[in-house]
């Protein structure tokens, strides 16, 4: 016993000190080690599972998913055993019917809003409510599913004949859905369809064999570790300790927006870090497969979080959301957008599906306040795409050759540095933390984008012609 527990003590010690060499965190460098050991665990999948009995493939999946939440979370882990469950519960009592979506919603959010109460504090750490939240959804996304299955195929959308649960899942199915290694730390989302196909090898590129996934999982895996260097590297320079600090509020006007921008760059790296390498264990198991494209090359993008090329790219605010976190954001869609249909009303249905984000991610109102001025952004983005393509003298600028390079480089450092000031309050949680950075810079990007709100609409009515409207509201 004393020698077990000496090995374990041991153990968390040079854990501990190889992430202090690393300048991070014992709890960060445990997240990292479990989802590299997707790799080992898909392996053995691909060679010794794939088109096996069904049940071993489920119990494979829970084994291995159950044993990575122990290894970052230990006892607390409970928590997800115990959700998992009463889903099962919520399926088999309450069947195909809107009473299950319902409890299933309360309960499921309910509980994740619990743990962030009881966990909360005024820095982000890794707790058990980091997967408990992917894991929300994914439960969710089930009882839908299979509520739709109740459904005759003409009464979905192709989108929902595609994802509905037509079965009655079993509990040991439901379980190696929940806990699958591949997703279960940090995502991606996907369906219970999805994952039937997976356990019975109907995901790969050649009908009977394993993937030819190697080399599409390894691109991945590099590509995350890419951004894994590049954070390990400018994070301790790039702090979000400096923002709340005294030496930050010293500095010029100018170096705290120039900071603000660059901070919000390299901010994201951590998560593009973890979903492109997740995305290679879902790609090596034969979750990625998506089809052939029209040259009949196979397609690895099912569970895609990140468009990398567009995300480094992109001089638009819609381009980076449409970049970053893109699984997530297409269940939102999926099941909270689309599903206000009966609202009639886009701008309507898009705030409270912006809402459910923000509470989803937790109670601090800086998660309120984030996703607020993204949704104002977006509008005012909008506005002002429009009113270039409309107006002929604006067009005309924006067409010219020679003066494309110098709005790219404006677009894009108005872009980052309006990204960075959204983020502030999603990162640094707290009220007084993020009002002493907004104070700093004079609240630049809620003057700046209420102000083109209001004024955009006078700007169209001088530069776009009568006919161009009326040719628009044709």
């Amino acid at each position: 016993m004393a020698e077990g527990g000496g090995t374990a003590l041991r153990l968390d010690m040079s854990l501990a000190e190889i992430a202090e060499s690393l300048g991070s965190s014992e709890q960060a460098l445990r997240l990292i080690l479990s989802i590299l050991m997707g790799y080992p665990f898909a392996l053995f999948h691909r060679y010794f599972l794939f088109q096996k009995e069904l049940y071993l493939s489920h119990l494979y999946n829970t084994l291995t998913g159950v044993s990575l939440a122990y290894f970052n979370f230990g006892p607390q882990c409970c928590h997800s055993f115990l959700c998992v469950f009463i889903q099962f519960l919520i399926l088999r009592l309450m069947g195909r019917t809107v009473t299950a979506i319902a409890t299933t919603f309360i309960f499921q959010m309910v509980y994740l809003m619990a743990g962030y109460y009881f966990t909360a504090t005024e820095h982000y750490d890794i707790k058990w409510t980091m997967p408990h939240c992917v894991l929300t959804l994914k439960l969710i996304g089930l009882a839908l599913d299979y509520y739709d299955g109740r459904k005759e195929v003409e009464a979905l959308t192709p989108e929902q004949q595609q994802f509905a649960v037509r079965g009655v899942p079993t509990l040991l199915e439901v379980c190696g859905f929940s806990f699958f290694y591949g997703a279960f730390m940090v995502g991606p989302q996907f369906s219970m369809t999805q994952y039937q196909k997976l356990v019975r090898g109907e995901l790969t590129d050649v009908p009977g064999q394993r993937p030819n996934s190697f080399v599409p999982a390894l691109k991945r895996l590099v590509l995350g570790l890419v951004f894994l260097v590049a954070y390990t590297v400018l994070g301790p320079y790039i702090t979000d300790e400096y923002l709340v600090s005294d030496a930050f509020e010293e500095q010029t006007f100018w170096w705290r927006c120039l900071y603000i921008l660059i901070w919000g760059k390299v901010i994201l790296y951590k998560y593009v870090t973890c979903w492109l390498v997740t995305e290679g264990v879902c790609i090596l198991t034969g979750l990625g497969y998506n089809g052939k494209d029209e040259k009949g090359h196979a397609k690895w993008n099912a569970c895609a979080n990140m468009k990398i090329w567009l995300f480094e790219t992109t001089p638009f605010f819609t381009g980076t959301i449409a970049s970053f976190n893109t699984n997530t954001n297409a269940w939102v869609a999926r099941y909270i957008y689309k599903r206000l249909k009966f609202l009639g009303n886009k701008l309507l249905s898009q705030a409270i599906s912006l809402l459910f984000l923000a509470i989803w991610h937790g109670l601090h109102c800086g998660y309120l306040v984030c996703f607020q001025m993204e949704f104002l952004i977006v509008i005012v983005e909008r506005q002002a795409i429009s009113l270039v393509r409309d107006s002929p003298a604006l067009s005309k600028l924006s067409s010219i050759t020679i003066l494309r390079p110098p709005f790219y480089v404006i677009q894009q450092l108005n872009h980052w540095m309006f990204m960075g000031y959204s983020l502030v309050p999603f990162c640094l949680f707290t009220w007084e933390k993020w009002i002493k950075v907004y104070r700093s810079v004079y609240f630049l990007g809620h003057v700046l984008f209420f102000t083109l709100l209001f004024v955009l609409p006078f700007l169209r009515k001088t530069l776009v012609p009568r006919k161009e409207k009326l040719k628009k509201a044709e």
